[in-house]
């Protein structure tokens, strides 16, 4: 059972658990730290999911809410244990979106919106190769390699028959027609998109310029939802230095209601696929 635990996924089952515990006491994050001699920020970081907890952290916690049935601790204590084993994508080395791919990697569902290239779960290994290479110029042939390999693999959950992800992403028209490794390489992924836009859990929509301003001329974002009711849907906006995941009620609302207004004002599917179609052609046409 223990390696099929996703680790992001205990930390943040246990961190709710431990804000549930900690509002039943009526206590604040400042006055939980303070009795522990510790940071707020790490009390803030434990309830949010984004640092590992110890099973020590939980003992600790769990004296400071006065918890007294056992059961209760047990079951927070093995959470806390399986929190701290290492996800598939830790044998890659220092990853640094690892906390996204535990999120994804369990997730329900995926609606992205994406401004520049293609998502990640949709690229061919050429055109991940060229992005990676683009965006890192400094880096390694090895370091790329590395990233493209677990980029790969998270497409596991797209292939997957049994339980795949459900896929929808909406992509802005630049994204067909930025150029990523040359005009081979384009066409082969622009008919791959066709290809996987045809599977049931995947849909795909496209942005056309002529649209003009929409809602998502801020920025690529994902809404993650996962199929534990307990667990809350997170928004997930990638930085150059560090990432932003947003998970308080009204912030999800706010992108979901944006979200739906992309998919209403983008090309329906069945256009999505002559437009995508349209455009491979002219690049295999060189």
């Amino acid at each position: 059972m223990a390696s099929n635990v996703n680790p992001t996924v205990r930390r943040r089952r246990l961190g709710q658990e431990l804000r549930r515990l900690r509002e039943q006491r009526g206590m604040t994050a400042e006055e939980v730290a303070d009795r522990l001699l510790v940071s707020q920020s790490k009390i803030s970081r434990l309830e949010n999911g984004r640092r590992s907890i110890s099973q020590r952290d939980v003992r600790d916690l769990c004296g400071v809410y006065e918890v007294e049935d056992r059961r209760i601790v047990d079951s927070l204590m093995q959470m806390a244990k399986e929190s701290r084993q290492q996800g598939w994508w830790h044998a890659f080395g220092d990853i640094p979106y690892s906390v996204y791919i535990g999120l994804e990697t369990d997730a329900a569902s995926l609606r992205v919106y994406e401004p520049q290239v293609v998502p990640g779960l949709l690229q061919t290994h050429p055109y991940a190769e060229a992005v990676v290479a683009g965006a890192l110029p400094e880096a390694t042939a090895a370091d790329i390699e590395r990233r493209v390999q677990v980029r790969l693999r998270r497409q596991d959950r797209i292939r997957d028959e049994r339980n795949p992800l459900r896929l929808w992403a909406v992509l802005d028209e630049s994204v067909l027609r930025r150029e990523v490794g040359g005009k081979h390489t384009m066409a082969e992924q622009l008919e791959y998109l066709n290809e996987m836009s045809q599977r049931p859990h995947v849909t795909l929509q496209v942005m056309p310029f002529s649209m003009g301003a929409h809602p998502g001329v801020n920025g690529q974002y994902a809404i993650l939802e996962f199929p534990d009711a307990s667990d809350s849907t997170v928004i997930y906006l990638e930085g150059v230095t560090s990432d932003l995941y947003l998970e308080k009620a009204n912030d999800v609302q706010n992108y979901s209601v944006m979200y739906e207004h992309l998919r209403a004002q983008a090309l329906n599917p069945d256009q999505t696929r002559e437009f995508i179609e349209k455009v491979a052609k002219e690049y295999a046409r060189g």
